[in-house]
């Protein structure tokens, strides 16, 4: 025999088996058996039996378990709605204290700067007064050393006009002469007269 036709054949049988199993329908739906029927009856009862279990002892065990979780997450939440609001007032009282420490700590250092003003300004007038002093004394004594220098000048003035009058001329000049040229000559260039007195 060949190996294909005796794989052909044994593929025969198994379909044609095969279709005779299809028609009878499911084994499992056939009620026609006793054992289908008791397995069914056994079914229902075990059906029963776990929905009473279940209803009677088992979901009222999660239910109770979930109405625990559920108080315990509200208790949680009404806990940090209430945490928060402290939180909230705690910010609140914060921010009030800062900006109270601001404004006085802004005050201080306007004071502060005042204060630092004032007394700059005070020292600043005590110094102007100072040199203010200072300068009346020093135009003072400029004024006297200059009425001093033009003194000077005019006596120097009289003496030099002497001096080379008679050394261009070989014969000395009358003092009351060089002493009215130099006073002329002082007066002419604004030299004031007290200077020449």
């Amino acid at each position: 025999m060949r190996p294909g036709f005796v794989g052909a054949a044994m593929l025969l049988m198994v379909v044609s088996a095969h279709a005779e199993e299809a028609k009878k329908g499911m084994p499992q739906l056939d009620f026609h058996n006793p054992l289908t029927i008791s397995q069914v009856v056994w079914l229902a009862i075990i059906f029963f039996v776990f929905y009473r279990l279940l209803s009677r002892w088992a979901l009222p065990k999660v239910a109770e378990v979930l109405q625990v979780r559920a108080d315990t997450i509200a208790r949680d939440l009404d806990a940090a709605r209430a945490a928060k609001v402290e939180a909230d007032r705690a910010v609140a009282e914060f921010t009030a204290a800062t900006r109270a420490a601001q404004s006085g700590a802004q005050a201080e250092i306007a004071g502060a700067v005042a204060s630092a003003k004032e007394a700059a300004a005070a020292q600043a007038a005590t110094l102007n007064a100072r040199l203010e002093a200072q300068l009346a004394v020093a135009e003072t004594q400029i004024a006297a050393a200059r009425q001093s220098a033009l003194g000077a000048l005019r006596q120097v003035a009289t003496d030099t006009a002497a001096v080379v009058v008679q050394r261009l001329t070989g014969v000395a000049a009358p003092a009351p002469a060089v002493d009215a040229a130099v006073r002329a000559a002082l007066a002419a260039r604004n030299i004031p007269s007290a200077a020449t007195a």
